[in-house]
């Protein structure tokens, strides 16, 4: 039941998940997973205490007090959320010591000192009424978290809803649940109010399907894959038309204009980050690569002996630049296009694996994949794996064709010191985030979200993110 955390154990002991390392294959704990009867009890809870006003009701600046707090708490704490992370997700531990926990950190702070910044708007009217038009929260909102950041995304949907005054569901990955656990411990240690922040950890078919069907949740955004996005759509249809934010999956391109070489080794950094950054289990990973022609050879040369250069090895060493997939299973699914990409006649570039790599560890190492057939899995599908393909174009009306050759659109970066090229390539790539000459997602203040199957219905950071935790209201007053 919930704690002063809002953390929730199921009441079925049976009911287990078992949190395997990817390194090694070996179990490290069982967490009790959430049935949908505790997912009911949670979600009531969540109303009572909403309803009650002892966070809803509290001044925004109060709210971020809180929120600060929980701030400093995960930076004191900082080391061990990212060896949770790292341990759980398998992710190199320089990553998320540098990029994860500290990026998760901000985030809330960011939405702490935004909570009284949400601001209404005046209607124009005539003299003899008034229209105010303000936003609400919702009530109780819930998010469905990915196993890739897990810490990070959690971040991004704790601050917004908190924020505004909501009572929230976090329904971790199956895979990945003990740094939002530890995350809840502090909030309560922060003075956030029981059952404000509830975490239920379970499985997708159970604990995320009883979120996504339950009457009291008004708003849930999910992140994860396109697959399971449209279950969570056809479930809220189904119930009570609760608001649906999805994030989804991506295959993003990397545009690399006839001048791209000029930036040098930055391009090449650039490149290995966007392909390979949490071994390209990322939803932005720069997948498939665009490049003119003319320095087609030269491209493929530099960058496949960067990735072979790329240290394969135990996440928890601090060197380790590419840890283990998130599981076997994962490994054999992007192994399995590889060989069918090379099977169809595709040139396959890769360093392989390191001697002393544990044997049961889900490592694939980066790979390369020149002239993969048109409708193959690597060109098309997101593999969830350090897999990019090269492909060459001549043209920019070309190269638009093939960056938007994709049912996702989440992300693209585009290298080039022409101006005019470079505004014309971000204006018609189909994607919700453009970098041009960087790889980037923006920081806290931009928005993130994508287009055609990789987005639906609000965006992530920025104030933008608020409006998917509130609703907005219209008080019309007739004056004299």
């Amino acid at each position: 039941m919930g704690t002063g955390g809002g953390i929730m154990t199921g009441t079925d002991p049976k009911d287990e998940l078992d949190l395997v390392n990817p390194a090694s294959g070996e179990l490290i704990t069982t967490v009790t997973a959430v049935g949908a009867h505790e997912v009911a009890k949670a979600a009531e809870r969540a109303h009572v205490v909403f309803e009650s006003g002892v966070w809803s009701g509290r001044p925004p600046r109060e709210r971020a007090t809180v929120l600060l707090r929980l701030a400093d708490l995960m930076e004191r704490d900082a080391e061990l959320l990212a060896r949770l992370d790292s341990e759980d997700a398998g992710k190199p531990i320089t990553e998320c010591r540098t990029g994860d926990v500290p990026g998760a950190i901000e985030s809330i702070r960011w939405f702490a000192e935004a909570a009284d910044k949400v601001f209404g708007r005046l209607a124009s009217t005539g003299h003899d009424s008034l229209g105010l038009i303000s936003r609400e929260p919702v009530g109780v909102a819930a998010a469905i978290l990915p196993w890739n950041y897990p810490l990070a995304m959690a971040a991004w949907k704790v601050g917004p809803a908190l924020a505004v005054g909501n009572s929230l569901l976090l329904k971790p990955a199956e895979a990945t649940p003990r740094s939002t656990l530890h995350l809840a411990g502090l909030a309560a240690e922060a003075g956030l109010p029981d059952h404000v922040l509830t975490v239920l950890p379970g499985h997708g078919s159970v604990t995320g399907a009883a979120l996504a069907r339950d009457a009291f949740v008004r708003a849930l955004s999910f992140t994860g894959s396109a697959t399971t996005g449209r279950g969570i759509l056809a479930d809220a249809a189904e119930t009570n038309f609760k608001r649906v934010s999805l994030e989804m999956g991506g295959k993003s391109p990397q545009v690399l204009m006839p001048d791209a070489l000029s930036y040098g080794d930055e391009l090449i950094e650039n490149m290995i980050e966007a392909a390979f950054l949490t071994m390209g289990q990322n939803c932005t990973a720069g997948s498939r690569i665009l490049v003119h022609q003319d320095i087609a050879d030269e491209v493929l040369a530099r960058f496949t002996a960067a990735a072979k250069a790329l240290v394969i090895g135990d996440p928890a060493k601090p060197e380790t630049q590419i840890g283990p997939l998130i599981s076997r299973v994962a490994r054999d699914r992007v192994a399995a296009a590889v060989e069918e990409a090379r099977a169809a006649g595709a040139g396959i570039h890769t360093g392989g694996l390191p001697r002393g790599l544990h044997p049961q560890g889900a490592y694939c190492p980066p790979t390369v994949v020149t002239g993969a057939p048109e409708n193959g899995k690597v060109l098309t599908q997101e593999l969830f794996g350090p897999v990019v393909t090269i492909q060459t174009f001549t043209s920019e009306d070309e190269a638009v064709g093939l960056a938007n050759a994709s049912e996702y659109g989440l992300a693209a970066s585009v290298w080039t010191r022409d101006l005019d090229a470079a505004f014309h390539l971000a204006r018609r790539i189909q994607a919700g985030v453009v970098s041009v000459n960087a790889y980037s997602e923006g920081d806290i203040t931009t928005p993130f979200g994508g287009w055609k199957q990789s987005g639906f219905g609000g965006a992530e950071k920025s104030t933008n993110a608020f409006e998917q935790w509130t609703r907005e209201k219209t008080v019309w007053i007739r004056t004299r």
